[in-house]
């Protein structure tokens, strides 16, 4: 079993950057793929970005975050982080960090189901 923390989350302007974390302990980091998701109020959980394990040769982002977000992962800090430039006001929610266990593979996953893990959350709150 792996557990998430999530950092990095604030209040930031439209057009402003931030840079979140996840920092995951108990097994070996390199052999899970990570994802990001996040939650409006009122709307359901969405996919935002996923990494594949080890070197993170693959990855894939929500379209609606193409090109503003980037996904990396440092396995010598067993840390995954979503930088996020450009943001606006409709990124706004509780973003989320999950792994799922998957060591063979180049696949990454967009569907909350496949992720087992997960963190609680880090709030995203962008004005306009």
């Amino acid at each position: 079993q792996v557990q998430l923390v999530e950092s990095g989350g604030g209040l930031v302007q439209a057009g402003g950057s931030l840079r979140l974390s996840c920092a995951a302990s108990g097994r070996t980091f390199s052999r899970y793929a990570m994802g990001w998701f996040r939650q409006a109020p009122g709307k359901e959980r969405e996919f935002v970005s996923a990494i594949s394990s080890y070197s993170g040769t693959s990855t894939i982002y929500a379209d609606s975050v193409k090109g503003r977000f980037t996904i990396s992962r440092d396995n010598t800090k067993d840390t995954v982080y979503l930088q996020m430039n450009s943001l606006k006001p409709e990124d706004t929610a509780l973003y989320y960090c999950a792994a799922e266990n998957l060591p063979t593979s180049d696949r990454v996953h967009s569907g909350t189901f496949f992720y087992p893990y997960w963190g609680q959350g880090t709030q995203v709150t962008v004005s306009s």
